[in-house]
């Protein structure tokens, strides 16, 4: 009995053992993860040691809004998003910076630099702190928003996002275009200084939430001239032939308006049929989660409740 219960007890003993080996494998490995104050982020431009929690971040070429909806302390951005009504309490307390003041970016001691690929003066922003910078327009708008959470240790919360945002704006795309036709055009319009534009699917706007998420229809001239390009300056003269059914303006404050005043403008159909939604163009040309949920709503608000 004794000779046959040996042999039981040592392999009880093995199974035990490796089970423990195992388990203490994961945990040192766990905390090994926990403990890492850096790890390899895989940049477009090859790998860059980052942060794992990142705590003083400058963003020198928008972005700004990606990194304050993942919970990521700014210290430093541009003076677009300085400017931007979008993030005015956010970065009350914020500096704002610039590529060429590298002076005023060593003394806010980032520990990590978001920027475009076009950035002035990259390789000594990459001597102050780990720099990764993006292309514009190489990743859509939400799949940007997911690599910035990649870059923050924060994909899940990115990609958790972008699902409940798609799902947002499907659903009011569908009430809009039950309510105004699915055959309705809608283009987008911004006056700026002295110029008038027109723009494509995914030149900020809301051009992304309208034509992208909500699947809702633009004008062929404005598909014909600022679809491949992204946008398309017009004179006040052609407007109406890019005036979809409805339009969205987009509107700086210091902007020649005075294309309102004429009767062109005053006969096209939409402006007729209230049908022109004005929207503050600054902040406006920005893709991030804070602007876009802003826009979502101000188009929900605009279509659906006049």
């Amino acid at each position: 009995m004794k000779k046959l219960l040996f042999p039981i007890i040592l392999l009880l003993v093995l199974i035990i053992s490796a089970c423990s080996h195992s388990s203490s494998e994961k945990t040192a490995s766990t905390a090994s993860k926990k403990e890492a104050k850096t790890f390899t982020y895989q940049s477009e431009t090859g790998p860059v040691e980052v942060p794992t929690h990142p705590k003083r971040v400058v963003l020198l070429s928008g972005f700004t809004g990606n990194v304050l909806s993942l919970g990521v302390n700014v210290v430093g951005v541009d003076v677009w998003s300085k400017n931007s009504p979008t993030f005015k309490n956010e970065l009350k307390d914020v500096a704002e910076v610039s590529d060429e003041n590298l002076e005023k970016i060593i003394e806010l001691n980032p520990d990590l630099i978001i920027g475009l690929s076009n950035i002035k003066n990259l390789d000594k922003l990459k001597e102050i702190a780990p720099t990764v910078t993006y292309t514009w327009g190489k990743l859509d708008y939400l799949s940007q928003h997911v690599e910035i959470g990649k870059l923050l240790n924060k994909e899940k919360e990115a990609q958790a996002w972008v699902d409940d945002f798609k799902k947002r704006a499907d659903e009011a795309g569908t009430e809009i275009r039950a309510k105004i036709g699915e055959n309705a055009t809608v283009s987008v319009m911004e006056a700026y200084n002295k110029d008038l534009y027109v723009f494509g699917n995914n030149w900020a706007r809301g051009t992304e939430i309208l034509y992208q998420a909500m699947n809702l229809k633009m004008p062929e001239k404005v598909k014909e001239m600022a679809l491949k390009s992204g946008y398309y300056a017009i004179s006040s003269e052609v407007l109406p032939e890019y005036a979809g059914d409805y339009v969205i303006l987009s509107k700086y404050s210091d902007a020649d308006t005075s294309f309102q005043q004429t009767e062109s403008y005053k006969n096209i159909p939409a402006v007729k049929n209230h049908h022109v939604y004005e929207m503050e163009g600054n902040g406006a040309s920005f893709s991030d989660p804070v602007t876009l949920d802003k826009q979502l709503e101000f188009f929900k608000k605009s279509f659906l409740e006049k």
